[in-house]
């Protein structure tokens, strides 16, 4: 008797234990590799003037202290600088990583990238250019959604379809 309890027991725990696993599913095999990896957002905008060649800073939203600021390392993209790209009717697309807080200071990228050192809060300040150079701003989705993100934002640019984007400004 006390044998066949045992048993009763042991095989009631399997089966406990057994039930709660459940099978993995196999992954599909025409996922890419990094798909659920967010990435850097495709972000336009429009400027009151060209400071495409200056180096942008962020503001606080009050636009009273430097939130933050490129190392001089950090002024590249892909390599070579990373001025934004010209896209259609004046818009342009970001290679630095810029918000609606966004500040120029009168140095140029090319400026930037050869000081000894990066600059401090103190040293940018003096430097500012424009505390609300925006005039237009949109996330487009990430870069990488693109297949070849200037000639699709151009396409959508120059049919006036922004109905996908979010307008930040």
């Amino acid at each position: 008797m006390k044998h066949a309890f045992f048993l009763s027991t042991i095989l009631l725990l399997s089966s406990m234990i057994l039930s709660c696993i459940s099978m993995k599913k196999p992954e599909p095999t025409d996922r890419k590799p990094f798909a659920n990896i967010p990435g850097p957002k495709a972000i336009i905008y429009q400027t009151t003037k060209d400071y495409s060649k200056n180096v942008p800073i962020m503001l606080s939203e009050d636009k009273k202290t430097i939130e933050s600021y490129p190392d001089i390392k950090d002024v590249f993209y892909d390599g070579k600088l990373a001025f934004p790209t010209l896209l259609a009717t004046g818009y342009l697309l970001d290679n630095r990583g810029i918000g609606i807080n966004v500040a120029f200071i009168a140095m140029t990228y090319e400026e930037y990238s050869k000081l000894p050192k990066t600059p401090n809060t103190d040293e940018l300040w003096k430097q500012i250019i424009d505390k609300d150079p925006i005039k237009t701003m949109y996330s487009c989705g990430l870069r990488s959604s693109y297949g070849n993100a200037v000639d699709e934002l151009n396409s959508k640019i120059i049919s006036g379809d922004f109905s996908t984007f979010i307008k930040i400004k």
